[in-house]
């Protein structure tokens, strides 16, 4: 029996992740360039928080690349398919930033993304685990994790802490 042993991811650019169009993305396409990542839901207190991510991304267009992940963890507040959460996203908030395939961020079947996201940041007071939809992540160009924000921060009031990594 041979037992391989992987070395643990460095960097977001170790991970392909699959698009809402079902096209597998390679993160290392977006070297260079800083990311916020930020786990979605359509049906959620914090879901408009959609049109000040679209802002944000028009804003730093070119320096910072948004991604959202849609999740069903937290009251089941994602239940579409994902030709319906991008329905939604483009009619309702007139997302255009990249959106990828619904995935788990919370439980025995978290996506490695976030469990290589959740090793690098803790949040408030330590904890590991992601409480909630609208949990951002800022990444540096360099792919490594620089700031890890709860729900309730808003894309607006990241605005300065994103200025001064860019």
């Amino acid at each position: 029996m041979v037992v391989l042993w992987m070395l643990p991811s460095t960097s977001i650019y170790d991970f392909k992740v699959p698009s809402l169009d079902g096209n597998t993305i390679d993160l290392a396409k977006y070297k260079g360039k800083n990311i916020l990542i930020v786990n979605t839901a359509s049906q959620c207190g914090y879901t408009k928080q959609y049109a000040e991510l679209e802002q944000l991304y028009e804003k730093y267009k070119g320096n910072l690349v948004i991604v959202g992940f849609p999740a069903n963890n937290f009251g089941q507040q994602e239940p579409g398919t994902n030709a319906e959460i991008k329905g939604f996203c483009l009619t309702k908030y007139s997302v255009s930033f990249p959106l990828f395939s619904k995935i788990s961020v919370k439980g025995s079947d978290k996506h490695p993304l976030y469990q290589y996201l959740e090793r690098e940041k803790r949040g408030f007071l330590g904890t590991k685990n992601i409480k909630w939809n609208f949990t951002k992540f800022l990444v540096g160009r360099d792919g490594q994790v620089l700031g890890r924000f709860a729900p309730t921060s808003t894309p607006e009031q990241l605005d300065g802490v994103i200025a001064k990594v860019l």
